[in-house]
């Protein structure tokens, strides 16, 4: 059952348990190729308190690129390969989501089925905190000034999903519940590194918000690391 809390858990995550010397890496770079939209800076005047937070204009996170064109915000992930019947004990650390700055920080998130969520309210104003999965539970929690974190679960796996804000609408982010602990989330270098991975052949996704999905295949050999580039593009018209 879903459960919101209020109460952070301090614990340390459980590792997984594949020994040093026989784990592989997958480690890589995700870039774009082509020609890149201009992005109008997120809008904020409907809230002073917002807009007075910022010194300079806020990037638009639907496209966040970095020198040489890599990409932010691109979620890779092992989508099969994995042993038949292996199951993986969720952290008990929880993940996080900062609203800071009348954004959501991080702008995407991959946590495991059972692991805590924590919801942080940096800013000191009211927020509210609005899940939209289809699988697992919807919910709305408001977060007043005074209310400064709140804790949350999913207990099925689903893929990525809407969190917003109905306070502040350019507020929002996006959340997978895994069921293994094999993904990485980039930051704007585009580089990404899944460890702790046991000898096998596995097909991994490159996931974005705006420029959909890539897939590859990679094998790996007990204690191998290997290199894995994914090269996404605006969709068709």
């Amino acid at each position: 059952m879903f459960k919101i809390r209020s109460l952070a858990l301090g614990l340390v995550a459980p590792s997984f348990f594949v020994s040093a010397a026989l784990a592989g890496t997958i480690q890589g770079t995700v870039t774009f190729s082509g020609t890149a939209p201009t992005l109008k800076p997120v809008a904020m005047d409907a809230d002073p308190t917002c807009a007075g937070k910022h010194s300079t204009p806020v990037a638009n996170e639907i496209l966040v690129l970095g020198d040489g064109n890599t990409v932010g915000n691109v979620a890779v992930s092992v989508e099969s390969g994995l042993p038949a019947g292996k199951t993986f004990p969720a952290p008990t650390t929880p993940a996080e989501i900062d609203q800071n700055g009348c954004m959501y920080i991080p702008h995407v998130l991959g946590l495991m089925v059972g692991q805590p969520i924590k919801f942080k309210n940096s800013d000191g104003i009211l927020h509210n905190v609005h899940a939209l999965p289809t699988l697992n539970k919807e919910f709305n929690v408001p977060m007043p000034d005074a209310v400064k974190e709140k804790e949350a679960s999913f207990p099925k796996e689903e893929g990525f999903f809407k969190v917003k804000c109905d306070v502040h609408p350019w507020m929002n982010a996006w959340v997978r519940v895994y069921s293994n602990p094999f993904f990485s989330v980039t930051a704007k270098d585009g580089k990404f590194k899944i460890a702790n991975l046991p000898a096998g052949t596995y097909e991994l996704s490159a996931w974005h918000e705006k420029l959909g999905t890539v897939k590859q295949s990679v094998t790996i050999a007990e204690g191998d690391t290997k290199d894995v580039n994914f090269t996404l593009q605006a969709p068709s018209k």
